[in-house]
């Protein structure tokens, strides 16, 4: 039997449901195909009427926990929650955690093409473009878990002068992978499942539930 299967069956066993801790339509996508298969049926917190919560916090592990009690409480099922984003080497580190506000932090509109065009702004005349996706992920059995598992990716790559490929959302299409030469956003979503710093954190989950089981 394979690693993914022991590892599938022995999580189905203990977690038929989980709460996705979210209302972004592509994370969405991504997490269903991935806990599909596993086993886990992954339901958007907006089904079950879970109103967003804020993510006050400067570190995404800080804010992953935060929305995964928050949608625990209210449903009373687990939840999981993911934080990430997008870190330049040559902004310290930003967008980060306000890599989905970006552009609101300076006046702008809260959408995928204002976040961009700032970045592509910031970064005009920087020789430097290495930047990762990073993901922490969260999932609590409960709300008042004292023992959250935890979890993290970061999916290496630069940032592109100008957008390549129509697939995935946010920073995708100027996120140029070097290993796949490709950008995220021209990457099948097979392949970006299997990759990605939400595919490498998921795994390191999934080892952490089999450990704990």
């Amino acid at each position: 039997m394979s690693e993914r299967n022991t590892i599938g069956g022995t999580i189905a066993s203990s977690l038929k449901q989980v709460v996705l801790a979210s209302n972004n339509a592509g994370k969405l996508r991504e997490f269903a195909a991935l806990f599909e298969t596993v086993g886990i049926e992954l339901i958007p917190q907006g089904r079950l009427n879970v109103p967003e919560t804020e993510e006050p916090h400067p570190t995404f592990v800080e804010n992953a926990l935060t929305k995964a009690r928050h949608a625990s409480k209210i449903t009373g099922l687990p939840a999981l929650a993911d934080d990430s984003g997008l870190c330049v080497v040559a902004l310290r580190g930003a967008p980060g955690v306000y890599s989905a506000r970006y552009a609101q932090l300076a006046g702008g509109e809260k959408s995928d093409a204002a976040n961009n065009a700032r970045l592509v702004e910031q970064l005009a005349n920087e020789p430097d473009r290495r930047a990762y996706y990073y993901c922490v992920l969260a999932l609590v059995r409960h709300a008042d878990d004292p023992e959250p598992l935890i979890a993290e990716g970061r999916w290496h790559g630069e940032v592109l002068g100008a957008p390549r490929g129509a697939n995935g959302f946010g920073y995708d299409p100027y996120f140029f992978l070097p290993s796949l030469d490709a950008s995220a956003a021209e990457l099948e979503p097979s392949v970006k499942n299997a990759t990605s710093h939400r595919a490498i954190a998921l795994r390191q989950l999934l080892t952490r539930l089999l450990e704990a089981a």
